[in-house]
């Protein structure tokens, strides 16, 4: 039986790949911090991956032949040490351990100024402390672990539970939060089963460097957060919208990723969120009971 290890796997991503790596016949270990993962696999692994001894040890001890790293901080004071220096931490462990190597990456590492989107070939030019931190943690596991594969992904949704992404917008819709969705904010969101189901085809795969894999379709802010609260049963017309370039905030704009290499290795299809949440509004496919029952909890 193969065995992969999927750090974060009490995370938005990395339950989503126990899931599916169980079902696929994966012996998984996930690792957790703060809280175990829901759907428990065979190993549960507690760990702070800035621990590097620690995290050698857990590697060492279930011999994975696969490591997938979705372990992350977004902001707060452990932003550098978990999501840079911990992304360095696993590349090492991963490779004394002997196991393949996928880094999840984002495409929030880019500045936002250029015209069209992003290929694997562009630099990163972070401008805001995240983006600075998933840059420095590509360029730790490129150092530490030359055969690792790269994927930078973009906006995840579509999980057992609205995703972050998700809950802002019905946040907004609901009257619970005061928020405005940027027109000049550009992204490719991305159903979190597609991205999961990619990460796995790639797990036994030779693939190096930096993949990108994401949505096909490249949406604002603000018509991403219309579309799923039609999806949801909210009106898009109650959510309000604005400019990043008219805010205060330093952020990248333009972060569309060219997939066209991912489209042309996998075979899973990297659908667009026009055709996903179009058919969540159709009735053709609907969110999970999990996520319907957190929205009416709500």
């Amino acid at each position: 039986m193969r065995r992969i290890l999927i750090t974060g796997g009490a995370g938005y991503l990395g339950s989503e790949l126990v899931r599916q790596a169980r079902a696929h016949g994966w012996e998984v270990a996930a690792t957790c911090f703060a809280r175990p993962p829901a759907d428990g696999p065979a190993h549960s692994i507690s760990l702070d991956i800035r621990d590097e001894r620690a995290t050698v040890r857990a590697f060492t001890a279930f011999r994975p032949d696969v490591v997938i790293h979705t372990a992350y901080r977004q902001s707060g004071p452990d932003l550098w040490t978990t999501t840079a220096e911990g992304a360095g931490a696993v590349a090492r462990a991963a490779r004394r351990a002997g196991a393949r190597l996928i880094h999840i990456s984002s495409d929030a590492l880019f500045d936002g100024t250029r015209e069209g989107a992003y290929t694997e070939e562009d630099a990163p030019r972070p401008i805001t402390p995240y983006g600075e931190a998933k840059a420095a943690a590509e360029r730790l596991v490129s150092q530490h672990d030359p055969q690792a594969l790269i994927v930078r992904t973009s906006l995840v949704y579509g999980g057992t539970t609205p995703g972050v992404h998700e809950q802002l917008v019905l946040d907004a819709a609901d009257g619970r939060a005061e928020l405005s969705f940027f027109r000049d904010e550009l992204r490719c969101p991305v159903v979190v089963g597609d991205l999961a189901a990619a990460l796995l085809e790639l797990a036994p795969s030779r693939l190096d460097g930096v993949l990108h894999v994401a949505g096909t379709d490249v949406v604002s802010r603000y018509d991403f957060a219309r579309m799923v609260a039609a999806a949801y049963g909210r009106s898009p017309d109650c959510l309000r919208s604005g400019l990043s370039a008219e805010s205060d905030m330093r952020r990248p704009r333009n972060c569309a990723l060219d997939c066209s290499r991912a489209q042309i290795l996998l075979r899973t299809r990297l659908r667009g969120v026009r055709e996903v949440l179009s058919r969540w509004s159709a009735g053709q496919e609907t969110p999970s009971t999990e996520a319907c029952e957190a929205i009416r909890r709500n």
